[in-house]
């Protein structure tokens, strides 16, 4: 009976050796509905926004992994930090180690949001995964959000305050100490 059964088995062996290993998921792209805020935390004191702050343009657009994001639901909460760049862009990669770094420290706060323009999707999730970017960020690959903020070259930060004032913008960026100081000064109440 057992030499019977032992060409069953090694024949099941060598088939089941010869079988095509499924292939591995595609990886989760970053930047994507994952890396959406959580609740606003209940201590969260910001400072009142000036009345002649003008509003922010509001836009909509697809995260990295297609879901759809609308900049004026997510300010109507809380202050955003709107980071625009491009993966090919040198000053824009030699800052947002840190950058990156300050918008896990503000992380529900202070909502960083990317803008990605004139780039291909896997270049600009080459640029996410090599840099450590855990926020989300918007595919403008035509810069229609771009021009609706008047950047015309990255990097470009612009700061948007709770509610959708349009508290400031800095053509050319900011490195990541220089803009926590004015996150401090300008929307969030009793911080040193």
């Amino acid at each position: 009976m057992r030499r019977a059964l032992l060409p069953l088995v090694l024949a099941a062996t060598l088939l089941a050796g010869c079988s095509t290993p499924e292939p591995a998921p595609p990886p989760t792209p970053v930047g994507g509905a994952a890396a959406l805020p959580g609740p606003v935390p209940a201590d969260l004191a910001l400072r009142p926004v000036p009345g002649t702050a003008p509003a922010a343009p509001a836009f909509t657009g697809a995260l990295t992994d297609g879901t759809p994001f609308a900049a004026a639901e997510v300010w109507a909460q809380r202050p955003v930090v709107l980071t625009f760049f491009t993966s090919w862009c040198t000053t824009c990669a030699s800052r947002q180690a840190a950058l990156s770094e300050l918008a896990r420290s503000y992380r529900d706060r202070v909502v960083f949001v990317g803008v990605a323009g004139a780039d291909e999707a896997d270049e600009v999730q080459d640029y996410l995964r090599a840099h450590r970017v855990d926020y989300p960020v918007v595919l403008d690959d035509q810069q229609t959000i771009w021009r609706s903020y008047a950047v015309r070259e990255p990097p470009t930060i612009v700061l948007v305050g709770k509610g959708g004032a349009l508290l400031r913008g800095w053509p050319g960026g900011l490195d990541a100490p220089a803009l926590d100081q004015r996150l401090r000064e300008l929307v969030l109440a009793g911080q040193p």
